[in-house]
């Protein structure tokens, strides 16, 4: 197993490409430069070295497996007995040694066990009525499988400045006339903004819904990862790398500056688009583990989610609904009408 050696900015961590153009290195996050001298200057060939080997020995202790029947790839220790896919609880198969997946660096370890997460499961379940009766079960339950989901989490330092033209609108009337002056002011909102902990998925195969109902975790859960907390769960290896997700992280900075810096514009009638300005001084990317209890269960060709947040119990599902339950309703509506119409016919012939 080859691990791979990628040189990190050393303002933010991002990965740094080779501009041959300028024949310095360039990081596209956050547009430092640096020429060779520079580089090397910072340490960043013994830090890159340093995370090589730990991914290495990483994937030296974790294996993969693989779902023939619906295609899901997991991953767990050593010690961890993946016998089945959560996903469709069929037989999995052990594919080898984990290869191409980089060490984590933060994790949030569950915050309870199996054993509460099923009581708590049953608990929520059993207040769905139309659910059917098999939803309840204690055999469904113990379905519940304890899962690490890969996110990243970043944190930045940035300068944002917004340019725009803000409009005062006045009228008044005079004799039988109406006027209305309308006076322009250029407006400028500058300062600094730390954003923390905007977290992105890492799995492009991921439940978008379902993991963004699960959110948030609490910033102080976040812990250094260690292999021992992985111990009797699995965990799904990310597929996304903090390159690719770049763009739509600068675009939620953006989004949230230009909110925050137009906030501070008050007593206008009304203010232009404008143009925003946001530098990223410094960030950090973590690539971080996330705890969900995950459960699927499947009625006729559909497969329905429920997932709880493995540290807040925040819970997201979709639950199924009983057609037997649901034509018994209607069945006892449909009487209690029939049965209310009678006697108000009573009535009236009386």
């Amino acid at each position: 197993m080859n691990a791979t050696v990628t040189y990190e900015c050393p303002n933010c961590s991002a990965g740094l490409v080779f501009d041959a153009e300028k024949q310095k290195f360039s990081c596209e996050f956050c547009l430092s430069e640096f020429d060779k001298a520079e580089l090397d200057a910072t340490g960043a060939q013994e830090r890159a070295e340093k995370t090589a080997r730990d991914s290495e020995e990483f994937c030296g202790h974790m294996l993969e497996y693989h779902c023939p029947n619906c295609g899901a790839e997991i991953t767990a220790d050593e010690s961890t007995a993946a016998d089945h896919c959560y996903y469709c609880h069929n037989p999995v198969v052990l594919t080898g040694k984990l290869s191409g997946a980089l060490r984590p660096s933060k994790i949030i370890p569950f915050a309870y066990d199996k054993k509460a997460a099923k009581e708590k499961f049953l608990a929520y379940a059993k207040k769905k009525i139309f659910a059917p009766t098999d939803f309840f079960s204690d055999e469904n339950a113990e379905k519940i499988t304890g899962v690490y989901y890969p996110f990243w989490v970043t944190d930045a330092d940035t300068t944002g400045r917004l340019d725009t033209v803000a409009h005062r609108i006045r009228s008044w009337s005079a004799g039988d006339k109406r006027y209305t002056e309308t006076s322009d002011y250029r407006v400028s909102r500058a300062g600094n903004i730390h954003f923390e902990d905007i977290v992105t998925c890492a799995l492009s195969e991921a439940d978008k819904h379902m993991l963004e109902g699960v959110l948030p975790y609490p910033s102080d859960s976040l812990q250094d990862f260690d292999m021992p907390y992985l111990l009797g769960y699995i965990a799904k290896k990310r597929d996304i790398e903090r390159e690719a997700l770049t763009p739509e992280v600068r675009e939620r900075m953006n989004s949230y500056a230009n909110t925050l810096l137009r906030s501070t514009i008050t007593g206008y009638s009304s203010t232009e688009h404008g143009k925003l300005q946001v530098k990223v001084n410094a960030s950090s990317w973590d690539y971080t583990l996330m705890p969900i209890w995950l459960l699927h269960y499947k009625m006729k060709d559909k497969v329905y989610t429920f997932a709880m947040n493995g540290y807040t119990e925040k819970i997201y599902g979709e639950i199924p609904v009983s057609r037997g339950k649901l034509a018994a309703l209607f069945g006892a509506v449909g009487g209690l009408a029939a049965l209310i119409s009678f006697a108000l016919g009573v009535l009236i012939c009386l």
